[in-house]
């Protein structure tokens, strides 16, 4: 079994602009000069995509051929765009949620669903959580920042809470980087990304706010970036020793950095078999999952290459590709 846990869809249309929107920020969906493509366009954004990303057929032609049994699907990042008034956003996402539950609805064996929500308004979006759930949807995507302001404001609690209650997974993925003009733009997908997913994952645990909601199920996209190799050092600063040896500090938290790190799950997407083989060490085969950003990115091929590189006995390797996957969603086996 190979479950997909980073695949993005992309709806084939969306709403037109709504009254107090800015129409040039607004995010449109029409056709490309390619043939049976569609131009996703947001800004300054202007991104061609094929017919993979909106076909259900077509989507189990290619799961087909690397035997991808099931995939969990999410909108594209620029459809989670956080700057647009509340309620429009809200008819966004509607629109985006809706269409996922009719994949899901076309092959409910193939494909789960992880919607959006207009998270600049967390009591709107607490709301939103109930019917999402209603459409059959397994969680939502949030972004690393929400229009700048950081995952672990208090001010999101309510909407945790929520999510908490009715058993929705949340899944981070990166946003264009909050952090000015000290990385350029070209360096936006790659450090950029990979920075933001690290401070959202730092917020989360350094505010205190993964170990008020226990329960919570945390997915991040790509590994979290760079979090796992700063865990080390902020273990060592809650407990004053390396390796995880016994804490000597007597005012420490009750649980460590890394304690409240491994309720995460972390995608696989990390492109490097000795990066793949920390995350796996740190963390625990059992909450990463494997993803591919599939079709924004081509899958390797096989999906699961590179872990099979690693050595991993029949039940780390099942957790990796499936079982993990289904933890994170609420999934039975």
């Amino acid at each position: 079994m190979i479950i997909d846990s980073h695949a993005h869809v992309l709806p084939p249309a969306l709403p037109q602009p709504t009254a107090g929107a800015d129409p040039d920020t607004w995010p449109r969906i029409g056709p490309a000069d390619a043939g049976g493509s569609r131009l996703l366009t947001a800004g300054a954004l202007r991104y061609t995509a094929r017919d993979v990303f909106f076909s259900a057929e077509r989507r189990i032609e290619e799961m087909e051929k690397l035997g991808i049994d099931a995939e969990v699907l999410s909108p594209m990042p620029p459809l989670l765009n956080y700057t647009i008034p509340a309620k429009a956003s809200r008819d966004v996402h509607r629109a985006s949620n809706e269409f996922l539950a009719s994949l899901i609805a076309h092959a409910p064996a193939r494909f789960h669903g992880l919607g959006a929500v207009p998270l600049q308004d967390p009591d709107l979006a607490a709301a939103e959580l109930a019917e999402l759930k209603h459409l059959g949807l397994r969680g939502v995507t949030i972004g690393t920042n929400i229009a700048g302001a950081s995952l672990g404001e208090a001010r999101f609690h309510g909407f945790y809470a929520e999510a908490e209650r009715l058993g929705l997974a949340l899944y981070v993925h990166a946003l264009g980087p909050a952090l000015g003009d000290r990385l350029p733009a070209s360096a936006t997908g790659t450090y950029g990304f990979n920075t933001e997913s690290s401070l959202a994952a730092a917020s989360l645990v350094s505010t205190g706010t993964a170990e008020k909601f226990p329960d919570l199920r945390i997915g991040f996209s790509h590994g979290a970036g760079g979090f796992p190799l700063m865990l080390p050092r902020a273990r060592y600063f809650w407990g004053g020793t390396w390796n995880e040896d016994p804490p000597v500090r007597e005012d420490r938290a009750a649980l460590s950095p890394l304690d409240l790190a491994r309720r995460f799950f972390y995608d696989a997407l990390v492109f490097d078999a000795r990066a793949l083989r920390y995350l796996i060490d740190l963390f625990g085969p059992h909450q990463v999952m494997l993803g591919s950003d599939f079709p924004a990115m081509d899958r390797e091929t096989p999906a699961d290459r590179t872990l099979r590189t690693l050595g991993l006995t029949a039940d780390e390797h099942e957790a990796v590709t499936w079982t993990s996957c289904h933890r994170f969603l609420g999934l039975a086996p």
